[in-house]
């Protein structure tokens, strides 16, 4: 099992800085809630990956080289990932009919619900891969299997409205019909309702659960440094919401996106399973997944989708809303 860098104090003080930047967030959305524009958004990921950036230059500074270009690689595969993360955001928001002023913060609880869940599966798979050696190529196995699933196009086409959270949720607590003015619960007559928000940051607490399976075991195959695959998969996380609303006018243009992200995941499950007999150094794999991300999204923007030839992302707007037969009638 590799050595990890994280110290207690260190775990404690990256905790600490991350609950710092979502407070800063927070009272910024707080003070003046809006729809983000591309420019307010843009300059908000300018600065999350700065900080990203910052904190591998850390680790080069005081841990050395490997240990910073295994953050680095884990967080291009996260960020990738994520970026994909946000076809399926859009499509929840758009099936709910959620207004973009309430996205946001949907968008930045649901990182704080993500970041917690992905801490608890992280560990549980450090746990596993320290005692049994078989779930190494276990992982891998599923990162080849789930990288060839999008290469032929046979990936599962995603349903937010049929989500069983939702449904679940929709027969235990009542509902009202409006968004509570961006809150999740509200009191009405002595009685707590949730709003139609709360249901749709469960689906997309749940969806990031389908996300971390295949996440996660991809940094694995990077490092097994529980402290690097934890920094990088939040640092990408952190900055998911402000690119969600860069990329969402322009995310068509990525046609090929999948295709990248499919190949890369066959790249890092292989070298999971073969690690025992080849050893491919940290550096290669930075490049790797950096040229076939970077290639995906050269071939998209070279060859571009015809206009019309991507009908079915726009059948959002006949799809079924939030809870229709579940609501209070209020």
């Amino acid at each position: 099992m590799q050595q990890s860098i994280g110290t207690t104090a260190l775990w404690g003080g990256f905790v600490a800085l991350v609950f710092a930047l979502l407070a800063v967030d927070l009272a910024a959305y707080r003070r003046n809630p809006h729809e983000m524009s591309v420019r307010e958004a843009s300059a908000w990921t300018a600065g999350w990956v700065a900080v990203a950036l910052l904190f591998g230059a850390g680790i080069a500074w005081n841990f050395g080289r490997r240990p910073a270009v295994e953050y680095m690689t884990g967080y291009v595969i996260e960020y990738a990932l994520s970026v994909d993360n946000l076809f399926v955001f859009i499509l929840i928001f758009k099936t709910f009919g959620v207004p973009p002023v309430y996205q946001r913060r949907v968008l930045l609880w649901g990182i704080l619900g993500a970041m917690i869940l992905r801490a608890a599966f992280i560990l549980a798979g450090a746990a596993l891969l320290s005692r049994f050696d078989w779930v190494l190529y276990l992982f891998g196995a599923f990162l080849i299997y789930t990288g060839g699933k999008i290469l032929s196009g046979k990936d599962v086409e995603t349903h937010p409205e049929q989500n069983p959270v939702l449904k679940l949720f929709g027969k235990v607590f009542p509902i009202v019909r409006h968004f509570g003015d961006g809150k999740f619960v509200v009191k009405d007559r002595g009685r707590w309702f949730a709003t139609a928000l709360l249901p749709v940051l469960l689906v997309v607490e749940a969806t990031d659960v389908v996300f971390a399976v295949d996440s996660i075991p991809a940094v694995f195959a990077v490092t097994r440094d529980p402290f690097i695959v934890f920094t990088s998969n939040v640092f990408a996380i952190l900055g998911l919401r402000a690119l969600y609303f860069v990329l969402k006018t322009v995310m068509d243009a990525f046609r090929f996106l999948k295709v990248g992200l499919g190949l890369v995941l066959v790249f890092v499950g292989a070298k999971m399973c073969a690690e025992r007999w080849v050893h491919v150094p940290a550096e290669i794999s930075l490049v790797v997944v950096v040229v076939l991300l970077g290639a995906s999204v050269a071939a998209s923007l070279l060859w571009p989708e015809k206009p019309g030839g991507n009908e079915k992302a726009a059948a959002g707007d006949g799809t079924e809303r939030i809870g229709d037969d579940k609501m209070d009638p209020r």
